[in-house]
């Protein structure tokens, strides 16, 4: 089990929390890591089918810790410094490379690299209350960050996602939702169980082709359309060699309801 964060797996479906509620959350170095390489790991991993990255006291993620991190990060050498901002990217390469989709849920505060937790999730769910800040800005630093500048203004626009790292202001949930962040707002006590139901409609799902479909939605940013639609082509007849398209058609033919294996 992990040291630096909080996980369960129940149903094909692993849920993770960071586990420093006092602080609401912030990621440490060893935190970094550790999911970077769990997130790696699940390449691997048959069992699991979906991933729900959950808020923990209220509060999703406070970003980068200021005296576990931004101190330190003063003192580096250019070298060192350059470690660390690959290895945080390379968190962000990790869950768009794991294979398995993955819905954020979002309480609270959910800044800097939380946001960026957020942002690189597959669907994103969030309460009222829900504050989603890209405030690199407000540190003096760039919104070029883990990804920012690549993959928000794919979700949101290119204007908005300027406006939130330049300025580095918080955007809401009704924002958010609007914007096309959010996939669904709800009050708190329906956050883990509107998560809960993407994930559980996602496991029931067939295993391999999702892995595929989340694979193709990163590797298409980079491909013309011909390009994109070649590499669909071929996806798509793997998929139909697998035997849940096979259990597909049989359930239909018996007017059943299909019961996808993975494989």
């Amino acid at each position: 089990m992990p040291q630096h964060f909080l996980l369960s797996v129940e149903n094909g479906i692993a849920t993770v929390s960071l586990d420093r509620p006092e602080r609401k959350n912030p990621l440490t170095f060893d935190s970094y890591a550790e999911l970077r390489d769990w997130f790696r790991s699940l390449v691997y991993d048959d069992e699991i089918k979906a991933v729900i990255f959950a808020p923990n006291g209220g509060n999703f993620s406070s970003g980068g810790d200021v005296h576990d991190i931004i101190g330190p990060l003063t003192r580096m050498s250019m070298k060192e410094l350059l470690a660390f901002t690959r290895m945080t990217g390379d968190l962000v390469k990790a869950m768009i490379g794991c294979g398995k989709p993955i819905i954020a849920a979002v309480d609270g505060v959910c800044a800097g690299a939380g946001a960026i937790i957020a942002m690189a999730s597959d669907l994103r769910v969030a309460t009222p209350s829900a504050k989603t800040a890209f405030l690199f800005n407000r540190v003096g630093l760039a919104g070029c960050d883990m990804g920012a500048c690549a993959i928000l203004p794919r979700i949101i626009g290119q204007g908005r996602a300027a406006e939130l790292l330049y300025l580095g202001r918080s955007m809401s949930a009704e924002e958010g939702y609007n914007w096309g962040f959010f996939n669904r707002v709800v009050e708190p006590d329906q956050l883990l169980a509107t998560a809960g139901e993407f994930a559980a409609r996602i496991a029931e799902g067939p295993g391999f082709a999702n892995m595929m479909t989340k694979t193709m939605l990163a590797q298409e940013w980079s491909m013309g359309l011909e390009q994109a639609i070649e590499a669909e082509a071929q996806a798509q007849a793997i998929c139909m060699q697998g035997q849940d398209f096979t259990r597909a058609y049989e359930a239909f033919v018996k007017k059943e309801k299909p019961v996808f294996e993975g494989d």
